[in-house]
């Protein structure tokens, strides 16, 4: 099994799980908050995948990533973006200089 088979499980497991009884479903709950909530929370999960780069170990940082990639998710499913299309555009920028890519987005 592929890491991008893992991904998309998950992402159909948020989608599936995005308007289910708030009660019962993390997801569901962000999701009744609403998408200022979830892009909160993914703020907070990126924030704390910094401090474990920065001041804990390599273990706490596995678990912030994750914890990060999934908040990721769950607002991309919220605006419905599939992850497929995130997924292209890292496909296109690959072999591309991050100095170059970031250049050609700023030039339009």
């Amino acid at each position: 099994m592929s890491s991008q088979d893992t991904l998309a499980r998950l992402e159909q497991t948020i989608a599936q799980r995005r308007d289910a009884d708030p009660a019962s479903s993390y997801v569901a709950k962000l999701n009744a908050k609403g998408l200022g909530k979830i892009a909160q929370k993914l703020g907070e999960e990126a924030t704390e995948t910094v401090i474990a780069a920065l001041t804990e170990s390599r273990e706490a940082l596995v678990g912030e990533a994750a914890d990060l990639i999934f908040h990721m998710i769950v607002l991309l499913v919220a605006k419905g973006v599939p992850l497929a299309e995130v997924m292209a555009e890292l496909d296109r920028r690959e072999g591309v200089s991050g100095i170059a890519e970031k250049a050609a987005r700023t030039a339009d």
